[in-house]
């Protein structure tokens, strides 16, 4: 997948140049994972950019609700053995001008509050390939479209940081073949979620971790439920991840991801049962 797309940026906007730009590769663990498809229900929400709902960026790709200016699903992949070190020093959060303005959320949601501009495909995840080809992932990783306002102390409330920790985890546990990963996120939206200027504002996040061990491709779901109050400090548990079904992260999102992930989601009939705990630290996923 291409786009012509390339970004330079003039204080709080953005400058679209020409240049080539890959965003979510659908072969990458060799075997074909298409991105997920948008329940009818509100696939007539989605932002379309040339007339397709999946707007691309470098290494990542998504798709964008108008109504709540928060993507529904971001979807990104991870090449472990091809990642380069590189700041952050000098990038500025924008907004991208191949969407209307007025259909994503910007700085005006986080001055003055407790609220932090958080990544949906982390930024870290995208730095990998040639020089220029990382340099892009970072700048692109900043578009108000892969952000989400998230709690400032987020991270570590989130039982010790087991999300952000999530990706990291998959290459210290498991043999993943070609050190490659690919990953889908992104909020919850809910009819009840807290609106503050005006911007409701997700409560809840999900991820789906896919990759090939010994020829085998597996995937796993989390849940991240959080509690938002902006009034009031947060005690820790108010954060709870979970591993769940891929078919509840379905339920949630109204989304609907391809046959071969649920095949490859072997954890939802063989281990999810009873009651389920949230995760205390990365040790208690089951791969």
């Amino acid at each position: 997948m291409t786009a012509d797309m390339n970004t330079s940026r003039i204080g709080d906007s953005v400058v679209v140049n020409e240049a080539v730009s890959t965003g979510y590769d659908r072969g990458f663990l060799g075997t074909g994972i298409a991105v997920p498809e948008l329940d009818a229900a509100v696939r007539g929400d989605a932002v379309r950019l040339d007339g397709s709902e999946v707007i691309e960026y470098t290494h990542f790709s998504l798709a964008l609700s108008a109504v709540r200016r928060f993507a529904f699903w971001v979807g990104w992949n991870i090449d472990g053995g091809a990642m380069k070190r590189i700041g952050r020093r000098g990038i500025d959060f924008v907004k991208d001008s191949r969407i209307p303005a007025d259909m994503q959320v910007g700085n005006e949601l986080y001055q003055g509050n407790r609220l932090d501009r958080g990544h949906l495909a982390r930024r870290a995840d995208l730095l990998w390939g040639t020089e220029s080809e990382a340099e892009r992932a970072n700048i692109d990783s900043f578009f108000y479209t892969n952000i989400t306002p998230q709690m400032d102390d987020f991270n570590q409330s989130s039982r010790r940081g087991v999300w952000g920790q999530l990706e990291d985890a998959v290459f210290a546990d498991v043999d993943v073949d070609d050190l490659k990963v690919t990953v889908f996120g992104g909020p919850v939206f809910r009819a009840d979620d807290r609106v503050h200027r005006g911007v409701a504002l997700p409560r809840e996040y999900w991820k789906v971790i896919c990759f090939v061990e010994a020829g085998r491709l597996t995937c796993r779901a989390f849940l991240l439920t959080q509690q938002l109050d902006l009034r009031e400090a947060l005690e820790l548990d108010e954060f709870r991840v979970f591993q769940v079904a891929l078919t509840e992260i379905e339920e949630r999102t109204r989304l609907h991801f391809p046959t071969a992930l649920h095949d490859a989601d072997t954890l939802a009939t063989t281990e999810l049962t009873g009651v389920r705990e949230p995760l205390e630290s990365t040790a208690d996923i089951r791969w």
